[in-house]
């Protein structure tokens, strides 16, 4: 059963920009595969992986303080914070341009997601974090789309 039957491509661009690992790094690729434009892929995909980040660092840390309580969750939990925690250094070294290039560079382990769930744990203000995370996002979506469709094509 396809979930995303009778959707269009804009919002199938969307929700898959939201979902985590996948984020803009494969909803632009999937967006134009669908027939959206360069820009519109891009343009959907970077607000669609940015929506959730202001509830991931306002919730991130209490959820992850419920769960790790939980013998079910309790593994996964430590595994993501672990996980996330790698890329710290780079944040207290740099502030929040090391916080832009950790979401910038689209790689594994980097994002808005990795980002939002940084800025929680180190206690960022939302009002700081959101914009370059949101700026962070925008220019992983450029880096994206010039890697995968070339410079010319995309310009």
């Amino acid at each position: 059963m396809d979930i995303f039957q009778g959707l269009s491509p804009e919002i199938r661009t969307f929700i898959m920009a939201m979902m985590p690992v996948i984020e803009l790094r494969g909803a632009i690729p999937y967006g134009v595969s669908q027939g959206l434009s360069h820009l519109s892929a891009y343009i959907i995909s970077v607000i669609g992986s940015t929506a959730p980040v202001p509830l991931i660092i306002l919730f991130f840390r209490p959820i992850t303080s419920l769960l790790v309580k939980n013998k079910y969750f309790s593994k996964f939990v430590k595994f993501v914070v672990d996980k996330t925690l790698r890329e710290q250094s780079k944040i207290k070294k740099f502030g929040l341009f090391g916080l832009f290039v950790v979401v910038a560079i689209p790689l594994p382990g980097t994002g808005a997601y990795t980002g939002s769930f940084l800025s929680s744990l180190l206690k960022f203000r939302i009002a700081y974090a959101l914009p370059i995370i949101a700026l962070g996002n925008a220019a992983a979506g450029l880096l994206v789309l010039a890697l995968t469709y070339g410079i010319g094509q995309v310009f």
